[in-house]
């Protein structure tokens, strides 16, 4: 007889939640560090094409310009603001995701479940985005203000000081305008693409794969995920970077001066990015699970009820 496998932690109880935090906070935190100078060429690409050109021009010259540390300037408020919004993010969506299946009955959760992955998705993130913002305000002045400088420690004080406690939040709402609808694709992508993938493409149920083999559909699940997640929250990411760059300005005069092709300026560097980052995210956040000895809850399956019903849903 195999022998019961045992947990560090019982399935959504308050350690559950605070491990998924700390799974969160490191998958985000490591891997947005990580690909700091990819975010630094695509925002300067977005916020002065006329300079940046390309992906390949940016990088040549933001190297030139100061070697090395200017490719990661910004790395400090990358890390801490996106540590926090993964441990808000990652935790928020299981909580919300348990609370809200727990409001209805187990055949309407199972068939409604695409729209409960989209609900605790947007709840989670707007709530995580708000950590964020003020260290995205300051990432996004230190990599596309010539001159500014590049420690957090100066800047988010200076920013302050100058501009007022606002200045961090100036770019919230479009902050969940590039993030909410991100996050939803991204996990409710994720949700569906490990269904589908356990269903027809893995030759074995995933009770029957180890757990090497678990992850590797993981992070091909979640990158997939991530090439939808930065189609649908580009024209916001372009927004963002020219708000934070520039908060005197606003959404409609960057609109009028960017127009409907200039939003989706920088789109491969972010697909790569983002397409990368998300893989990677799933991939360590799911890894974190089986080192720690999580339970992991296993994809969404058809009731029995349901089934003898002959829902083919």
């Amino acid at each position: 007889m195999a022998k019961k496998e045992e947990f560090s932690c019982e399935m959504f109880s308050n350690k559950y939640f605070q491990l998924c935090a700390a799974g969160g906070a490191t998958a985000c935190g490591s891997t947005h560090t990580s690909l700091t100078p990819l975010d630094l060429v695509k925002c300067r690409l977005q916020v002065d094409p006329a300079k940046y050109k390309s992906i390949f021009r940016g990088f040549s010259i933001s190297f030139a310009e100061g070697g090395y540390s200017n490719l990661v300037r910004g790395w400090a408020p990358t890390f801490v603001g996106y540590s926090l919004q993964g441990a808000f993010k990652f935790a928020g969506y299981e909580y919300f995701k348990y609370k809200f299946a727990s409001m209805v009955d187990e055949e309407s959760a199972y068939i409604y479940r695409t729209y409960l992955y989209l609900a605790a998705a947007a709840s989670a993130e707007l709530v995580a985005d708000v950590m964020l913002c003020p260290f995205e305000a300051t990432k996004v002045r230190i990599q596309t203000t010539p001159g500014y400088t590049s420690q957090m420690r100066t800047a988010m004080p200076h920013m302050l000081a100058t501009e007022g406690f606002g200045v961090f939040y100036k770019g919230l709402v479009p902050l969940w305008g590039r993030q909410v609808p991100y996050t939803m694709m991204k996990f409710s992508s994720f949700e569906k693409t490990v269904e589908y993938l356990y269903a027809n493409v893995v030759p074995k149920p995933r009770e029957q794969c180890t757990k090497s083999e678990q992850l590797i559909v993981t992070f091909t699940a979640g990158y997939i995920a991530g090439v939808l997640c930065a189609i649908v929250s580009h024209p916001s990411d372009t927004i963002v970077s020219k708000l934070n760059k520039d908060p005197s300005t606003s959404i409609g005069a960057i609109l009028a001066e960017v127009g409907p092709v200039g939003v989706w300026r920088g789109l491969v560097a972010r697909i790569i990015m983002i397409g990368t980052l998300t893989g990677l995210q799933w991939f360590i956040y799911d890894a974190f699970k089986v080192y720690t000895g999580m339970p992991r809850p296993p994809p969404a399956a058809m009731p029995e009820s349901l089934r003898k019903k002959g829902y083919q849903g």
